[in-house]
């Protein structure tokens, strides 16, 4: 018998870190009570179609920026467990499920295509664990399901119509499918309970909106890039801020968020003028649905040339096996 091959030894994630990561978790306190409920058959019709289009839509990532949506992941698990109402926890499950997929998926991507990694940016960490940490339920939805994933989503859109490689446009297609889905849960669900804020209640979210847009935003200047491209990182940060073109991807980063955080009702004066200051004021007119129905458009889309390409494969290797057995004595 033949000997066995010698295994190849194990490679691990943090030897491909462009910055060394001390191994172990990170470890985030998290507060806030466990919430169950009884009332199975009273949900609001909106979320629970999108409950369903989250079981419809699924897709499998071994068919097919990796910490926010192992974040992602945490805060959708911590939504089921402490939403008060039954429909909400309906479609957070579907969300955990989505964003284990992304994991897989970008985790997967990244060693596969790409070959580095870089540590969780310092803005992200800190948005995740002020989200994490706080006790009251809609934090997190307030934090990820506005926030990160509307900045994620309008970003991945950039890229997505950028992308010259067609793995690349696929990838974030699908995601974005799932992504659009989750902002909208976010919107949905924080729109009806904001309503019966008090003011001074009101005052704190919006508060917490203004931090996390700020490290939203310094989140894509880029500054470990520069870093490691041995950049001078004062100047490349002074370009960021002050780039027409930089300005541009701005309003487009924030196209999701902005009209999201005013249709859920966190409007005010403060706000408003911090939208202003960042340059994306503007984006508050933008339609969501408009841009929801695009993004499942662009994902069947995608869905369909590849069935078409699937079937036309399929069609040549049949014809191929006739002829070949045509040849046959």
């Amino acid at each position: 018998m033949g000997e066995t091959p010698p295994r190849e030894p194990a490679v691990s994630t943090y030897d491909a870190y462009t910055i060394p990561v001390e191994p172990g978790t990170w470890d985030v306190p998290a507060a806030g009570a466990t919430r169950f409920s009884w009332e199975y058959d009273d949900g609001r019709q909106r979320l629970l179609d999108l409950y369903q289009r989250g079981k419809d839509k699924q897709w499998d990532a071994t068919k097919r920026f990796l910490h926010g949506e192992q974040g992602a992941l945490t805060v959708a698990a911590r939504i089921v467990e402490s939403v008060p109402d039954m429909d909400s926890k309906f479609y957070a499950a579907t969300q955990t499920m989505d964003e284990a997929r992304h994991v897989e998926l970008y985790s997967r991507f990244l060693r596969e295509k790409v070959g580095l990694y870089y540590p969780i940016n310092s803005d992200l960490s800190k948005l995740l664990a002020e989200a994490l940490e706080d006790s009251r339920w809609d934090l997190p939805y307030l934090g990820m399901q506005v926030l990160i994933e509307g900045l994620a989503l309008a970003a991945f859109g950039v890229y997505r119509d950028m992308a010259q490689n067609e793995l690349v446009k696929q990838l974030l297609a699908y995601v974005m499918q799932d992504e659009a889905r989750h902002v909208a849960f976010g919107r949905l669900a924080l729109r009806d309970y904001y309503r019966e804020l008090t003011a001074g209640e009101r005052a704190d979210r919006e508060e917490f909106v203004v931090e996390g847009c700020y490290l939203m935003r310094n989140r894509f200047q880029g500054q470990e890039v520069w870093e490691r491209l041995g950049f001078n990182v004062a100047e490349c940060l002074e370009y960021t801020e002050h780039s027409p073109i930089m300005q541009a991807f701005r309003t487009l980063l924030f196209s999701r968020i902005v009209p999201c955080v005013k249709d859920i009702g966190l409007w005010g004066p403060k706000v408003q003028r911090a939208y202003a200051d960042m340059g994306v004021v503007a984006a508050a007119n933008t339609d969501l649905d408009a841009l929801m129905a695009d993004d499942e458009r662009i994902a069947e889309d995608v869905d369909r040339r590849k069935y078409e390409a699937e079937l036309a494969a399929r069609h040549d290797e049949v014809h191929t096996a006739i002829a070949e057995g045509g040849d046959q004595p």
